[in-house]
């Protein structure tokens, strides 16, 4: 069972988020729990479990003198390295922050006129999700970091990657959704072995994810989006598929 720990000040924030969990759980049949839900920091760390993975929704603007929520997930990393972080906050942008105090959060509520307790229980599904992911055969899945966050994706979900426009940074693209992070082709080709072929110095393509190539025009097509291929990449393809084409 996977534990959950909620610190935010405000008793109705609180409460909202904790019964939308705890609903989620009920109606999903989630293997979790909600096991602190606090108003100060020293009240949720005295719950915490050391090296006991958690997930953590945590106010940003804690009432506090000697606590914010940063410092607060400082504290839970040293203790979790491994735990979900999830932030509250009347700010929207503050992925700037996690990621200077390397907290790497998965997600943030903001807090408004409309209830927190939704995004909440959307929040979760996700974390669940990706903890699914995480206990597939680590093989067969890519780890990467995604601006402030760690993500895990399936290999079975990528299409291709291509060169970004920003120096030294990689576009990953499934079906439904597109990424940016940090590394190289080169790098993601010796590590992704033979399921990926580079048709261009820009492409990284998953073999089985190719729907047709134009030989003659040197292009490609991958779950419906066009891709270069270069005369090394023809010559590669060529001999993985078998044969001359």
């Amino acid at each position: 069972m996977i534990g959950i720990y909620l610190c935010d000040d405000d008793d109705a924030v609180r409460h909202q988020i904790q019964s939308a969990l705890e609903w989620k759980i009920l109606v999903e049949n989630y293997d979790m729990k909600v096991l602190c839900s606090a108003s100060h920091a020293q009240e949720l760390l005295s719950t915490v479990e050391n090296g006991r993975r958690g997930i953590y929704f945590l106010d940003v603007e804690l009432r506090d003198e000697d606590w914010d929520g940063f410092r607060l997930g400082q504290e839970l990393r040293r203790r979790d390295p491994h735990g979900t972080l999830v932030y509250i906050t009347s700010y929207g942008d503050l992925a700037w922050r996690t990621f200077q105090c390397h907290l790497e959060a998965f997600d943030y509520i903001v807090k408004g006129s409309d209830p927190v307790g939704p995004p909440a229980a959307r929040c979760l599904e996700e974390i669940h999700a990706r903890l699914l992911d995480e206990r597939q055969d680590p093989a067969e899945t890519l780890t990467l970091r995604a601006g402030a966050s760690v993500r895990h994706v399936p290999l079975s979900e990528i299409l291709f990657f291509e060169t970004a426009p920003v120096s030294h940074h990689v576009l990953l693209h499934t079906a439904n959704s597109r990424m940016d992070f940090l590394g190289s082709l080169n790098e993601l080709e010796g590590q992704l072995g033979s399921r990926f072929i580079r048709t261009h110095r820009a492409y990284l393509v998953a073999l089985n994810r190719i729907d047709a190539v134009d030989w003659k025009h040197s292009k490609l097509w991958v779950g419906g989006h066009e891709c270069l291929l270069s005369r090394a990449g023809k010559a590669a393809l060529r001999e993985k598929m078998g044969g001359d084409r």
